[in-house]
């Protein structure tokens, strides 16, 4: 979403910056959400219902009129709007400028992730995390392997990196404490590598390995014959993903994965 606001104010876009500034009882967004609004699109939402349509529309006229100047509007989300949440949402519109731009806040990631393989499944896990505000090294040994394009066609964001290195284990050591790793790659040995490196760590906050429960017997097994705490061994999620979502299509098993993550970033909180 800054991003998007940063490379609009590159391109002399002329935009509204709506702000929501005060959320009181059951109200859809918190203070602090923003969302950008230009003549043809939108990016972002402050809740949506009739509070965005509203929001979008005022921001519009702003830019139709030529008057920037900056306002706010309240709005008790029932009595005003209709919509059922009990509570109320001030709303701040704003040009989108420098100063704007300045005061809108870099959103800190949900989770940093080391994403292990760059095959099918890495490659629509990374696409689904571009949607989302977080931290990615993407690692693989293969550079071929890396697609120049997500799979929906987009260019990749900033905050996905890709890494190319020989001895992929070795990045395992560059991870903040408490980084989230999903370990998927082309070889059962690599990914034993990988496992073990992040064992090794200890300090990781959420470990999951692509397999079946007969691959994950395998390792556990090789992982107590290497003198892993039992306890450290049963924090390695394997098979990876939420249950009950079956389909073993490579974008059916990456939004069961990512919904894992974001289920472990809230136990996390």
């Amino acid at each position: 979403m800054r991003q998007a606001a940063q490379e609009a104010l590159a391109a002399a876009e002329r935009a509204v910056v709506v702000e929501v500034t005060e959320a009181l009882g059951s109200a859809p967004r918190e203070g602090g959400t923003r969302m950008l609004v230009s003549a043809t699109g939108a990016i972002g939402t402050v809740g949506g219902g009739h509070l965005e349509l509203k929001a979008i529309a005022t921001a519009r006229s702003m830019l139709a009129a030529g008057d920037l100047a900056q306002r706010s509007e309240h709005f008790p989300l029932g009595p005003a709007l209709g919509q059922c949440c009990g509570g109320a949402v001030t709303l701040a519109y704003c040009a989108l400028s420098a100063d704007a731009l300045q005061r809108w806040p870099e959103p800190a990631p949900l989770f940093q992730l080391q994403l292990y393989g760059a095959g099918h499944v890495g490659r629509a896990i990374a696409t689904l995390l571009t949607t989302l505000d977080v931290s990615v090294d993407w690692i693989d040994e293969r550079e071929d392997e890396f697609p120049a394009l997500t799979t929906l066609g987009l260019p990749w964001p900033p905050h996905i990196r890709k890494v190319c290195v020989d001895a992929v284990e070795a990045e395992v050591r560059q991870a903040p404490i408490g980084a989230f790793y999903l370990v998927l790659t082309h070889r059962h040995d690599l990914d034993m590598r990988i496992t073990e490196a992040i064992l090794h760590r200890g300090d990781f906050g959420f470990l999951g390995l692509i397999g079946s429960k007969s691959k994950r017997q395998r390792f556990v097994h090789r992982f107590e014959q290497r003198g892993f705490a039992p306890g450290l061994i049963a924090r390695m999620t394997c098979p990876i993903g939420v249950a009950g979502i079956g389909g073993k299509e490579p974008e059916v098993l990456a939004v069961a994965a990512v919904a894992q993550l974001l289920q472990a970033t809230r136990r996390g909180a």
